[in-house]
């Protein structure tokens, strides 16, 4: 662990990003929607750190640096749709995504793959794949916290870092994915290759496709999920894909004596997240919430992403 008494680098981060996106506000506070709330939840975040910073060094010890890393990670929970209410102000950019698409593929694969297959056991496994997202994370920070402990904050600085530079990114590229473009365009427009400039339509609606598939268990729980929380924002690049791609990285070198050239020696963390990996990466389409160019761009991102971050976290500490 480094830095014990001071706040540690992710949750500087998160101060930087909140700072970042309230001089935003400021600028933007007349075209925002919900500003108010906006604000209180940034006063409440950066109140809490600060809260569990004083806790920490009040009672140094694992249960005390493992609150602070979890009052982060579900921060990322309120910080998500909170990128909706900041780029909801730009026109859509859906169009010009959706053109590129087509001109890459040939067709819409977030349209095509769902209708072309329609296996339960497949839909149940992509299902599975998405609904995997946040158990990955959790599991390896968990087994940071019990296995390579000194690494610890290493290891959430990387993935918190990846998020806020995602959410960044979404609140400037506004593009909210199939699911919302589509509904809003209507399917047999969106078969015949016409895809509509929308401007600012989502700066009111919010309506999306259903996920596709069969019905089952992970089906209805990613389908639960995005009743409760999903908004018209963060198409992307895919921070699903991207997120899982940094969690890989992670996990290859997270063993002791690990390197980024001759990997783990154990696999048990990494041939898990590499199947889910994989799994995430076809689904991110299939369920409509990304175009297949927003899955490869994750990938991409994902691991420039992972590098940069691994090497401030050198420059900074070593």
């Amino acid at each position: 662990m480094t830095n014990k008494k001071g706040l540690w680098l992710f949750e500087w981060v998160m101060l930087a990003y909140a700072l970042f996106t309230l001089l935003f506000m400021a600028v933007q506070w007349g075209q925002l929607v919900n500003p108010m709330p906006m604000l209180l939840g940034r006063v409440g975040a950066v109140a809490m750190t600060l809260l569990l910073w004083q806790l920490y060094r009040f009672k140094p010890c694992r249960l005390t640096a493992v609150l602070r890393v979890i009052a982060q990670m579900c921060l990322l929970g309120w910080w998500y749709p909170d990128t909706y209410e900041l780029n909801r102000i730009f026109l859509n950019l859906d169009h010009v995504f959706a053109n590129l698409e087509q001109t890459l593929f040939g067709c819409q694969p977030a349209l095509l793959f769902s209708q072309h297959f329609t296996s339960p056991v497949l839909s149940e496994l992509l299902c599975l794949g998405y609904f995997s997202y946040y158990p990955m994370i959790g599991a390896v920070a968990f087994y940071y916290f019990m296995r390579r402990y000194e690494r610890f904050t290493y290891c959430a600085f990387v993935i918190l870092a990846s998020f806020f530079l995602f959410y960044v990114i979404f609140i400037f590229v506004p593009v909210v994915g199939p699911q919302f473009y589509y509904e809003a365009v209507g399917i047999d427009q969106v078969a015949q290759g016409v895809f509509p400039d929308l401007g600012h339509y989502f700066l009111n609606h919010q309506e999306a496709l259903p996920i596709p598939g069969s019905d089952g268990l992970f089906h209805g729980l990613v389908q639960q999920a995005h009743n409760a929380g999903e908004r018209p924002t963060a198409a992307f690049p895919s921070s699903h894909v991207g997120i899982s791609v940094v969690l890989l990285w992670l996990a290859w070198e997270a063993h002791p004596g690990a390197t980024l050239r001759h990997g783990p020696r154990s696999w048990a963390l990494f041939v898990p997240l590499a199947v889910l990996s994989l799994l995430m990466f076809f689904a991110t389409f299939y369920i409509q919430a990304h175009y297949a160019i927003d899955a490869i761009a994750g990938l991409i991102a994902g691991t420039a992403m992972y590098f940069l971050f691994r090497w401030l976290y050198r420059v900074v500490y070593l």
